[in-house]
């Protein structure tokens, strides 16, 4: 395929029909891939040639659509997961068994959070959490010899935190392991984290990706640039035989692919969590558009901040477009276009204040998802993010008066009317 623009590839990317085939990407609604011999079953198993014999490994539909979230973000291959939870987890523990260590922001996901701070504690992999305002000298304080990975998301969900990711990257590179990138809010059409420096890009597609609030979702994407033989000690699930796989060398037999090649043949083979198609069905659908709302979704977000930091009612407004925001000029630097369309904002009043604001909003919707066409609301602190502490609550920036107010792609206008009248009786 010719080398198109970007709005393009999310149009027409990866596939291809020939003569005859179907215009749209097809369902692919089966299970199991007939073959004429058994010697030709047997090359798939040995991973000696391509193609498919059972939708847990791979499946068309989903390869399609994972190779255009890779070709979005500029990396060598993807792997879609059946959540965005899968995919943080599956990005990690590609790299990382017991007696590991891994380095996070402390401005995560909570669900995200809790993965880290419990199970992979469970699992014996030990978790430091660092602030994404670290500075260098800080960062590096935070490093291991057992040190294999270090994770971050580029704009923090609910936090809005905007991360050095050129920072973060070259005190990881350092110390010989690969920068794990979160980014789901500014998705590639914002911020496209390999081309600063990241080495891997994890995405929540249920969110602005898919964009309609129809399927669960996640991807791996494999920067493919990270130099695993260079730190062969590191990471030997990489670079020593895979006797399940008569002792392939996945970073010599791979090349570039390595990474997500281990992370199809080893984890998705014997921990599931495939992406139906179906699901992958609908999310290419939403990347077909996905240029397109996530423009409308940040033109109405920054005018939804604006007026939010105009209005007497309201305490403070976070939002990296606003130029009084901490956080503008590194925006500006790894998302000149725009960030997302949330925004996070305190109420007058606390608690109370912000409950009775968020059952008086009549468009917006009070549920627990977040970055989809229509707008929502939600209180993080007792949804989302209702079992961290209150020390953890502070170190990920979630206070428990925040709102995290999703603005969809309606007529801006309705939607700060709508706002209006809820402050109002707020």
């Amino acid at each position: 395929m010719k080398d198109y623009r970007f709005n393009t590839k999310c149009v027409q990317g990866v596939y291809e029909p020939k003569n005859g085939e179907p215009r749209v990407m097809p369902i692919v609604q089966s299970t199991t891939y007939k073959y004429e011999s058994s010697e030709q079953m047997g090359k798939l198993f040995d991973l000696e040639e391509s193609g498919y014999f059972y939708t847990r490994l791979a499946n068309p539909t989903c390869d399609y659509t994972a190779g255009k979230i890779a070709q979005l973000e500029g990396g060598v291959g993807g792997m879609l997961t059946s959540s965005g939870q899968a995919a943080s987890f599956y990005s990690v523990f590609n790299i990382c068994r017991s007696g590991d260590h891994l380095i996070s922001t402390s401005a995560i996901y909570g669900g995200t959070f809790n993965l880290f701070d419990v199970t992979l504690r469970q699992m014996g992999i030990d978790v430091t959490f660092v602030s994404p305002d670290s500075t260098e000298e800080e960062l590096m304080a935070a490093f291991k010899p057992n040190t294999k990975a270090v994770f971050a998301e580029s704009l923090s969900n609910p936090s809005l935190v905007v991360l050095d990711i050129e920072l973060f990257a070259k005190c990881a590179h350092a110390n010989g392991v690969p920068l794990i990138v979160d980014n789901t809010f500014p998705t590639p059409v914002n911020c496209r984290p390999l081309e600063h420096g990241a080495d891997i890009v994890v995405h929540s597609t249920t969110k602005y990706l898919d964009g309609h609030a129809t399927a669960l979702g996640g991807v791996v994407v494999d920067g493919g640039k990270f130099d695993w033989m260079a730190n062969a000690d590191k990471f030997p699930g990489l670079t020593q035989p895979d006797e399940s796989y008569h002792g392939m060398v996945y970073a010599k037999d791979c090349g570039n692919a390595a990474y997500i090649t281990k992370a199809t043949a080893h984890l998705m083979r014997d921990l599931g969590s495939m992406q139906s198609p179906n699901n992958a069905f609908l999310l290419n659908l939403g990347l077909e558009t996905v240029f397109l709302r996530v423009k409308r979704h940040c033109e109405n977000a920054l005018a939804v901040a604006k007026y939010l930091e105009a209005h007497e009612k309201i305490t403070w407004v976070n939002y990296p477009g606003l130029e009084s925001n901490k956080y503008y000029d590194l925006a500006k630097k790894y998302m000149p276009d725009g960030t997302c369309g949330v925004v996070s904002f305190g109420i007058k009043g606390g608690r109370e204040a912000a409950t009775k604001f968020m059952d008086s909003l009549k468009l917006a919707a009070i549920v627990t998802h977040v970055a989809d066409a229509r707008t929502c609301v939600l209180h993080p602190a007792s949804t989302t993010h209702r079992q961290l502490s209150d020390k953890q609550l502070e170190e990920a920036g979630v206070g428990s008066d925040l709102i995290r107010f999703s603005v969809g792609i309606e007529d801006v206008a309705d939607i700060i009317e709508d706002i209006e009248q809820a402050l109002a009786q707020a």
